[in-house]
């Protein structure tokens, strides 16, 4: 029972409840004006801000907690719901709506030898999909143990075009995800794979592979994150969004989570900003409509 609560206008309330003629008094007003405050509807104002303040949670929760307000005011435009900026952070603080914070980014790559060149420059932008792709690798705990994904970014749309999740990170793990990119999406001639020099990515194995396949190799400088922005990029959204917020009990558990993420999250419904707050397959089909194959 809360402690303070209205009651009848008598002030014959047991200790710790007062009455509303004794609390209008207190504050300089009449009963009868207090009856007929409450007694009125709410403004068109208030009835409009409790409205975007429902639909400014939607987004919300339907981002799972990961949008924060500029997203969520992208996400209401998008659906012909006019507000403010300002306002869309007004009434996600006001409802302690915030959105889960990245954590901070460790350096886990394992060198290996290798010359090869730096074909990218952290330049991520490309003309076309399937010109420029980004891979990278990262762990997952389990309580089974580690799981290892590894994925493949198409640098024109940001779309996670390949992946593939194991209990091992050998170099098949990035051949798996590989396979996957070219299986699904049309990959140009001369398409440049850009990584950091992880053993993984300077096997010959994988050498072999992106020569079978005309593809030409492309590395940044050990433990420097910039010179493979997008795909570190990815995994801190991957890892604030999803793995720090949830327990796997198994692999098999990780990568059904991680599919889901993935394939239906990230791809088609999350609102990228440096896509225009548009998804990664809506500018990757897009780019298929405007430009369709002769």
């Amino acid at each position: 029972m809360a402690k303070y609560a209205f009651i009848d206008v008598t002030d014959t309330a047991s200790p710790g409840y007062f009455g509303i003629k004794r609390m209008c008094g207190w504050l300089g007003v009449s009963p009868s004006g207090f009856f007929d405050w409450r007694s009125r509807p709410a403004s068109a104002r208030a009835t409009r801000r409790t409205e975007l303040a429902a639909l400014v949670a939607w987004s919300f929760g339907r981002s799972n907690g990961t949008y924060g307000y500029r997203r969520v005011h992208a996400d209401l435009a998008r659906r012909g719901v006019p507000v403010g900026l300002d306002l869309v952070r007004d009434l996600m603080r006001e409802n302690d709506l915030v959105a889960c914070q990245p954590r901070p980014f460790r350096v886990t790559t394992v060198p290996g030898a290798s010359d090869l060149p730096d074909l990218l420059q952290r330049d991520f932008t490309a003309d076309a999909p399937g010109r420029k792709l980004v891979g990278d690798i990262t762990y997952i705990h389990t309580w089974d143990g580690f799981a290892y994904l590894a994925t493949v970014i198409d640098c024109y749309s940001k779309t996670v075009i390949g992946w593939a999740v194991a209990d091992h990170m050998r170099t098949e793990l990035v051949i798996d995800a590989l396979v996957m990119a070219g299986r699904n999406h049309e990959l140009e001639n001369d398409c440049i794979f850009h990584s950091d020099r992880g053993t993984q990515y300077t096997s010959r194995e994988l050498g072999d592979y992106l020569a079978q396949h005309q593809m030409r190799s492309s590395m940044g400088k050990t433990g420097i994150c910039w010179d493979n922005a997008m795909a570190e990029s990815f995994f801190a959204a991957l890892k604030n969004e999803l793995i720090h917020r949830t327990a796997f009990p198994t692999i098999t558990h990780a990568r059904k989570a991680i599919a889901f993420y993935i394939e239906v999250f990230y791809n088609r419904q999350r609102l990228h900003s440096g896509l225009g707050y548009r998804t990664p397959h809506e500018v990757h089909t897009g780019h298929q409509t405007s430009h369709p194959a002769a």
